[in-house]
């Protein structure tokens, strides 16, 4: 098959930081492209060339300073060719202007999360009318496949789940940390600077569980489009008198040493959490991870078997009350890392993701 992967207008593929979207395109593309040819379409920025080959991956970048720019020049991109299958990323609204020009090929949207297809982005009306012309919708939790079939019933049977995956050369353990007054006990946060990402949560929850172990510190890695909102995070960590190190954007190279430097993970999300790509990163580095039982977590976490749900995960002291745990139970703290890894390792594969989709589009009789 010749598959035509169409990203985001927002950053390119791959991403030099953040872009999980953008990251699991590139990730994706390198196993699927050892059978199958590969083109991806994505942002042009500086620094990056308007055309890439890695084997058999071509990468065209076009520029696009608005969603409609960007889709009109990927559109005079592909202009002529011939595709067995074109994946749209995230980005349902393209659908209808892509199935105009390629009024034959089969067409799939990858869903990352509830964002693209619900308000403010969006109406229940318009997204059904713009996946109606999909021949595949696929979420990567059965938790999004679920809530796809629930809110669009006319188009549940075009709907498939695949789990994302995690470089496991890259995300590995390294040297257990010994903790002493010199070496505190470090919580690691990984994320978009959102509301819903749920850091105030995580910030009170540190500042209960100094009380407890007083050398416990926060430290976040991640950006925002919102410097206000890193302003009132940062307010706030001044306000509860707590240990807080923001990070900033984390190139993809060093996120594995950043998962390295911690003693726990915690993803305290608040709105719904398709996948979760971070909670398996940090698994496979063999971190105890602690997380909201939202969304598609659970699908990754069982609880007291490779990491903590949190079910009452809008409360600081229920996450303070799991994190402790790691803090003062080093030998549960062992035992959730190790299996941890090992349930990445037989489960979350970018090979395994990889087939499940290519299985999918072998079909590509949904329509």
């Amino acid at each position: 098959m010749h598959i035509l992967i169409i990203a985001p207008e927002q950053i390119p593929v791959p991403p030099p930081y953040g872009g999980s979207v953008e990251h699991c395109i590139y990730q994706i593309a390198r196993k699927i492209s050892s059978r199958h040819k590969v083109t991806i379409v994505s942002k042009l920025r500086a620094n990056f060339p308007k055309k890439s080959t890695l084997g058999h991956i071509t990468i065209h970048r076009v520029p696009g300073g608005n969603k409609q720019t960007y889709l009109s020049n990927v559109l005079k991109m592909v202009k002529g060719h011939h595709y067995d299958i074109i994946q749209i990323d995230n980005r349902p609204r393209f659908v209808p202007a892509v199935r105009r020009a390629f009024p034959h090929t089969a067409i799939s949207v990858f869903l990352h999360s509830t964002t693209f297809i619900s308000a403010p982005m969006t109406s229940r009306k318009q997204a059904a009318s713009d996946l109606s012309s999909a021949n595949f919708i696929v979420g990567n939790s059965l938790s999004l496949q679920n809530h796809l079939k629930r809110t669009f019933p006319n188009i549940r049977h075009k709907v498939r789940y695949v789990h994302l995956g995690v470089e496991l050369n890259q995300f590995r353990p390294g040297l257990a940390r010994t903790r002493s007054k010199h070496h505190p006990f470090i919580i690691l946060f990984a994320g978009r600077l959102i509301p819903r990402k749920g850091i105030p949560v995580l910030m009170r929850a540190t500042q209960i569980i100094r009380r407890t172990v007083p050398s416990a510190r926060l430290h976040i890695a991640g950006g925002t489009g919102k410097p206000s909102y890193k302003k009132q995070l940062q307010q706030l960590a001044a306000s509860l008198r707590i240990p807080v190190t923001f990070k900033g954007n984390i190139s993809r190279r060093q996120m594995p040493q950043f998962y390295r430097s911690g003693d726990c993970f915690v993803c305290p999300s608040q709105g719904h959490e398709a996948f979760g790509l971070v909670n398996v990163e940090a698994m496979a580095s063999g971190l105890p991870t602690v997380a909201s039982r939202n969304g598609g977590i659970p699908e990754i976490i069982r609880h007291a078997s490779n990491g903590l749900l949190v079910t009452n995960y809008r409360s600081p002291a229920a996450f303070a009350k799991e994190i402790i745990q790691i803090a003062t139970d080093s030998s549960k703290a062992k035992r959730l890392a190790k299996q941890a890894r090992i349930d990445v390792t037989r489960r979350f594969s970018w090979r395994a993701t990889a087939s499940k989709l290519e299985t999918i589009y072998a079909s590509k009789s949904s329509r």
